[in-house]
């Protein structure tokens, strides 16, 4: 994701505070709810029972973050749906979250980098 230096600067040890809080924690809870509500929010997804969320948010240089979604289940499905929703859902955070410093931000090359389970795996890395 495209944040720009403008945003950037304003981090301290890798995490920003707004107005409306801690911009990567509040992201990541986000992302979480994300995975959740899924079934909600895409039709013909069915509700999962997810054992496990990492959303990693990491900063890569003075302009970009990168913002990884791991879901794990223990069913034979897979949780392709469930991660790419729980990594936008996050971005569109940091996105509301930030847009009182700059709106230049880009949401960009959201995919799949590996999956297991279901009909097939797939690795995209």
């Amino acid at each position: 994701m495209f944040l720009g230096a403008a945003i950037i600067s304003h981090f301290t040890n890798d995490e920003l505070i707004t107005k409306k809080g801690p911009v990567f924690q509040t992201a990541i809870i986000a992302g979480i709810q994300g995975v959740k509500k899924t079934s909600e929010l895409i039709p013909m997804c069915h509700p999962l029972l997810i054992n496990g969320v990492d959303i990693d948010i990491k900063i890569i240089d003075s302009e970009h973050i990168e913002v990884l979604c791991e879901v794990t289940i223990e069913g034979k499905t897979g949780v392709e749906m469930e991660a790419l929703t729980g990594a936008n859902i996050a971005c569109l955070t940091i996105y509301d979250m930030c847009k009182s410093i700059s709106q230049e931000m880009v949401i960009k090359e959201v995919k799949l980098l590996e999956k297991t389970g279901g009909k097939s795996d797939i690795k995209n890395v």
